[in-house]
């Protein structure tokens, strides 16, 4: 169902506003992260893990599920549609795993934040913790500049569903519902979205490492009232 022209320039600007106060506010928590790693001030480093606190639960996740939200509705109220090409199915993976690991850190940062309120920083105990969310951080931006050169490129290329579903339009198909060898050749998979995809298996697999590495760190079992 394509929205109407004002609906539809309404949901852009709103899946845009929201994209983009996603994208500093990760901007935001990756200065602090860096701030609380490197400053030997303690007064410092407790304000930056108490502001990344804040930051990740009033404006971070909010602002990472209406951008999803907004995103999807968009998809599907415009021809792009939402599984018919490549760089639409690309942002939304990003997009969902991006959420998903946001959505893990929160007990983590609690955690640090909350022994930044009450006692001094030990980097014996949270050296790790620390490194691991600045890195978090970094990846976070990393993948969201990506989504954003996607929405930005819309690089060409047809997914198998909407290639399939073509096909199936053009009577491509024959009675048994294999391929008609005579309808033409099928489209090639493009070079761009191999290499994307290549990248984006790297950084799961570096997030992958670090959550499953996090998880005997400090925090990894924090009570839900911490």
């Amino acid at each position: 169902m394509t929205m109407a022209p004002r609906l539809r320039k309404f949901a852009l600007t709103a899946h845009v506003t929201f994209s983009i106060g996603w994208l500093g506010a990760v901007a935001c928590f990756l200065a602090l992260a860096v701030a609380g790693l490197a400053n030997t001030d303690a007064q410092v480093v407790r304000a930056a893990y108490l502001a990344m606190d804040v930051i990740t639960r009033f404006i971070l996740v909010p602002l990472a599920l209406v951008s999803l939200l907004t995103g999807v509705v968009q998809s599907l109220g415009t021809p792009w549609g939402l599984l018919r090409h490549y760089w639409v199915v690309f942002k939304l993976l990003l997009t969902v795993a991006a959420v998903i690991v946001l959505l893990l850190q929160p007990a983590r940062i609690s955690y640090v934040a909350g022994v930044a309120a009450t006692t001094t920083m030990s980097s014996a105990d949270l050296r790790f913790l620390q490194i691991s969310l600045t890195i978090h951080a970094a990846v976070g931006l990393v993948v969201l500049l990506m989504i954003a050169g996607l929405g930005v490129y819309k690089p060409r290329g047809m997914s198998p569903y909407e290639r399939r579903k073509q096909r199936e339009q053009r009577g491509l198909f024959t009675s048994d519902g294999g391929v008609d060898p005579d309808a033409g050749s099928t489209t090639i998979t493009p070079r761009w979205m191999k290499v994307f995809g290549v990248l984006v298996i790297v950084l799961v697999v570096l997030v992958g490492i670090m959550m499953l590495s996090g998880s005997h760190g400090p925090g990894a079992h924090v009570p839900s009232g911490g």
